[in-house]
């Protein structure tokens, strides 16, 4: 796990973005749209978090998970009606261990990547079960 500098930060609706994942999102929020220029302008990372209650026009630290996914902007396009069509990508689930929220500016976060435990045993001997069953039904075969 390594820490973080504060990265801007996009609260999100009735979506969770995991690493892998490559989304479209339309973005309407000034606050929002503000991080998104922020981060096109020094091509930095942004990290998504998802909303408890997607019905919050305003949401502060406590209305976010404490998970989020940190991601790169692939395209953004401006739309006519003021909103921005943005595409990205999940790169690393991350924890947010602080976040800034000031009225006049976009949320920042600093966050620390969260790895995945694989417990290797527990999967070489669900691998080695099966392995071996496989080769029982291929003698019974023959």
């Amino acid at each position: 796990m390594s820490k973080s500098d504060f990265y801007p930060s996009l609260p999100l609706r009735d979506i969770v973005i995991f690493p892998g994942m490559i989304v479209p999102l339309f973005v309407g929020r000034d606050k929002s749209i503000r991080a998104l220029n922020e981060v096109m302008k020094t091509n930095k990372k942004i990290i998504l978090i998802t909303q408890k209650n997607a019905e919050v026009d305003v949401p502060y630290v406590n209305d976010l998970y404490s998970l989020g996914c940190e991601s790169k902007v692939l395209q953004l396009l401006k739309l006519p009606d003021g909103t921005v069509k943005v595409l990205v990508e999940g790169i690393d689930r991350v924890k947010i261990l602080e976040c800034k929220n000031s009225d006049n500016q976009h949320l920042t976060s600093a966050t620390e990547v969260v790895k995945d435990i694989v417990d290797s045993k527990s999967d070489s001997l669900a691998f080695s079960m099966a392995i071996v069953r496989k080769l029982e039904k291929l003698t019974n075969l023959n």
